[in-house]
């Protein structure tokens, strides 16, 4: 058939659970099996059988699983679903005396149990992989999100079988060639619609994203080595996905589009976490007659495909402000036209804060021409001459403008828009680019806001410190954001919490903002 097992085992579960529900709607549900023969202990066994699993429970895990035992959907399981729930439940149990589990796992746990007893495959594979049980509870215990990931996409627990799951990072070499495998077995039943297509990409995506998210957990990867890996990941599926879709595109006239994604912001600069959306601008670089037409439809097709909801969810939400006039500009323009507008050639022009997001802009695909195109454009536009203080007056309007947009209530500190925050980072460093990449080129790099601030002390840009301290708190405070992220909680903290990072974040902005009259060219 074409299928892996996990991939087999979803699909049949799917099937399993139609049916079950006509079933139910139909005759009301399964009766329990009974027995009242001398060798038939199974159904006898069950309440014994649950009252020790829950006496050996900690107190609200106990009193979780004594509401849970009197749902209909717990007691409509046959005698095999029930004893495999019970081995589960047992086996937390003994994790949670042995201290290997928290009950706050035992207890998500519960929660995603309960939306999964019909399937019984996944109490059959975590009563035949332990491994699998202890990665899940624990995976369950770290944080609230991945909870809440793995309710929306089950199947993707069968990556926890894999020994090598906590020693590899991403390859997007490895992903395009099995996806490629997986396409081709579709094709060999001829299978492989759009629809199909559609939803292989969004599961290989889910799986993805969960390898990462398990290291991530785990402490086996780095904030920065999260993002680098969320982000290649989008890089890849946004080329694959451009690649079939333009072979189901009917206006195809060439073998492969002459289409470049832009990225900007956290896409851009490789700052991609989970659930964010992808800032992008597309611009084409095609002589035919009718490109404006064929490409615009093209996008369409392609927005359809990257942000539609299938049964298998979606693969990315996508924003398309910072394109040429904004949202009321066109989808998709050429190339020569998206270049003269950021180069400021003609009476329609970027705006001082479209050239702040084009110093972390990237071209994520495209032919080499076009990569090269870019790479011209955005070194063109970031050391074009200004005058500093203008410079520093509309930078300063538009900080004033978001911080307004975004202002806090109390005296809580928001980790991003607060003052001393990583919108203030991002802010010094725009200036710093826009300013001074003329005389110093290697601020010209996209290399992210860490590097950067090391390369304008290094420059003399920075009084000696200020751009490592400012560097080293931006780390941190990414990490707090992203921690908070992972486990649902608020970005607004008590003050005194990052107290003195906020004070490098706040000497970095003066040494750039108040003090640059006096600093060095």
């Amino acid at each position: 058939m074409g299928l892996g097992c996990c991939e087999f085992l979803r699909q049949l579960d799917a099937h399993r659970e139609r049916v079950a529900h006509e079933f139910d709607e139909l005759l009301g549900g399964p009766p329990k099996k009974t027995c009242s023969g001398p060798g038939c202990k199974q159904a006898d066994d069950a309440p014994a059988d649950w009252d020790a699993v829950i006496q050996a429970q900690p107190a609200a895990v106990a009193e979780r699983m004594r509401q849970w035992r009197e749902q209909p959907r717990v007691q409509q399981l046959s005698d095999k679903a029930t004893g495999r729930l019970l081995r589960i439940l047992r086996q937390t149990g003994l994790w949670l005396q042995d201290g290997s589990a928290t009950e706050a796992g035992a207890l998500r746990l519960i929660a995603w149990l309960e939306l999964l007893l019909r399937r019984e495959s996944y109490l059959a594979l975590l009563v035949e992989r332990p491994l699998v049980l202890k990665r899940l509870i624990s995976l369950l215990g770290a944080a609230r999100w991945p909870a809440h990931y793995l309710q929306q996409h089950p199947g993707v627990i069968d990556e926890l079988a894999s020994e090598a799951l906590f020693g590899e990072r991403f390859d997007a070499q490895a992903f395009r060639q099995e996806l490629h495998e997986r396409r081709a077995a579709l094709a060999s039943t001829s299978e492989d619609d759009e629809e199909a297509l559609l939803n292989l990409l969004r599961r290989a995506h889910h799986a993805e994203v969960f390898r990462t998210l398990a290291r991530d957990v785990e402490g086996r990867l780095t904030v920065e080595q999260v993002a680098d890996d969320l982000s290649l990941l989008a890089d890849t599926l946004l080329s694959i996905t451009v690649h079939w879709c333009w072979e189901h595109f009917k206006g195809r006239h060439r073998e492969a589009p002459q289409l470049a994604i832009i990225g900007y912001g956290k896409l851009g600069g490789k700052e991609l976490g989970y659930g964010s959306d992808l800032d992008i601008v597309f611009a084409f670089n095609d002589t035919a007659d009718n490109a404006p037409e064929l490409y615009a439809a093209f996008v369409r097709k392609l927005m359809s495909w990257l942000t539609v909801k299938t049964g298998e969810g979606d693969l990315y939400e996508i924003d398309t402000q910072l394109r040429p006039n904004g949202n009321s500009g066109l989808l998709v323009t050429s190339f020569d036209a998206y270049a003269a507008y950021q180069q400021q050639r003609g009476s329609n022009t970027a705006w001082t804060w479209e050239h702040q997001a084009m110093t972390r802009a990237r071209c994520v695909l495209g032919s080499d021409a076009l990569h090269a195109r870019f790479d011209a454009v955005r070194e063109a536009v970031i050391t074009a001459p200004r005058e500093r203080a203008q410079l520093a007056h509309e930078i300063l309007a538009m900080r004033e403008r978001l911080r307004e947009a975004h202002r806090a209530s109390g005296a809580l500190f928001d980790l991003k828009h607060g003052q001393g925050g990583m919108v203030d980072v991002e802010f010094a460093v725009q200036y710093l680019v826009l300013a001074h990449s003329a005389a110093h080129a290697g601020l010209r790099e996209n290399k992210g806001n860490i590097g950067l601030l090391e390369r304008a002390e290094q420059a003399g840009l920075l009084p000696p410190g200020v751009g490592h301290a400012a560097a080293d708190a931006y780390r941190t405070l990414r990490q707090a954001q992203h921690r908070a992220r992972l486990n649902e909680e608020p970005t607004r903290v008590p003050p005194q919490q990052l107290a003195q990072e906020r004070r490098a974040v706040l000497a970095l902005w003066n040494a750039v903002f108040t003090a640059r009259e006096n600093a060095p060219g």
